[in-house]
């Protein structure tokens, strides 16, 4: 089921655990929070090329005193495996929101292995692990996330099931004459 307001709930219990920098790479499943987080002149939002420059962004953030989101989708997640060890080997905390593809009505197939293998991935990668299914538990679950990374100075990823964020859907188009 996909709850519209669910984004905005992410959005209030990051601006209360007083982050202030979000980086991302540009993706529909994050598209409300990243409106969100341009309407707010105290964030400071990067877009970003590739997902392992966030990690690189959130740990100089973190040393200059600013607590940082890093929003992707699961494809991103292969592209950051030898980056993720800067936060573990640095314990500079790491908040990754990460929406799911490959998973709940994928039309696809280039999604579906780092979709199923995105978990295991950081897991291995020692990254703290939570899946949100619902929309009633995505907010507490990602303030209690802040909470364990900035507290304790660990990495940790929310992924948002496609079943929550809502499946894409192929669109055909005409070709051209």
């Amino acid at each position: 089921m996909n709850t519209p307001d669910w984004p905005d709930q992410v959005f209030a219990a990051l601006k209360r655990a007083a982050v202030r920098q979000i980086a991302y790479v540009p993706d529909a499943g994050h598209a409300r929070l990243i409106t969100r987080a341009h309407e707010d002149p105290s964030l400071n939002t990067i877009v970003l090329t590739t997902e392992e420059e966030g990690i690189a962004l959130a740990a100089g953030a973190w040393l200059g005193g600013v607590r940082a989101a890093l929003l992707m989708q699961s494809s991103g997640v292969g592209n950051c495996i030898n980056m993720l060890s800067l936060p573990v080997n640095c314990r500079v905390p790491l908040l990754l929101l990460v929406t799911m593809r490959g998973e709940w009505g994928e039309f696809n197939p280039w999604q579906v292995p780092m979709g199923q293998a995105t978990e295991a991935v950081l897991r291995a990668a020692g990254v703290i692990v939570h899946r949100a299914i619902t929309a009633e538990e995505v907010a507490p679950m990602v303030a209690a996330a802040a909470h364990l990374a900035y507290d304790s100075r660990v990495s940790v990823a929310v992924l948002f099931s496609q079943r929550l964020i809502g499946a894409k859907q192929f669109v055909a188009t005409e070709a051209a004459p």
